[in-house]
């Protein structure tokens, strides 16, 4: 099953998340937040607008490498993909958070 881990990282201990997919992969990553409240309503925000494909910017580096961002309606990005070396399987990534991000489950990781 689907999941969001919420874990701290980084020297100035933010909390953060990653959806990961059922396969375990790591299918969107959030910047740091200064709590883990302000963290919940970062996933919040991805379940609500995941399946808005008006929220989904894709991009592509002159290397070919394909990610993209998901970001709310005030245009900010609330997550980002891992790299894709092709645009299918970025565009597969895009699905699979559509797919697992409203019913995925939020656990905390150290």
């Amino acid at each position: 099953m689907a999941k969001f881990e919420v874990y701290q990282s980084g020297k100035k201990n933010e909390f953060r998340f990653r959806l990961k997919a059922d396969n375990g992969q790591t299918i969107l990553s959030s910047e740091g937040y200064a709590s883990r409240a302000s963290c919940l309503n970062g996933i919040a925000s991805v379940k609500k607008n995941a399946k808005d494909p008006k929220r989904v910017t894709k991009t592509q580096t002159p290397n070919k490498i394909f990610r993209f961002a998901l970001t709310a309606v005030n245009k900010e990005i609330i997550g980002v993909s891992q790299n894709y070396k092709s645009e299918s399987g970025r565009n597969n990534g895009i699905d699979s958070v559509a797919r697992n991000a409203a019913k995925a489950e939020i656990t905390d990781v150290k």
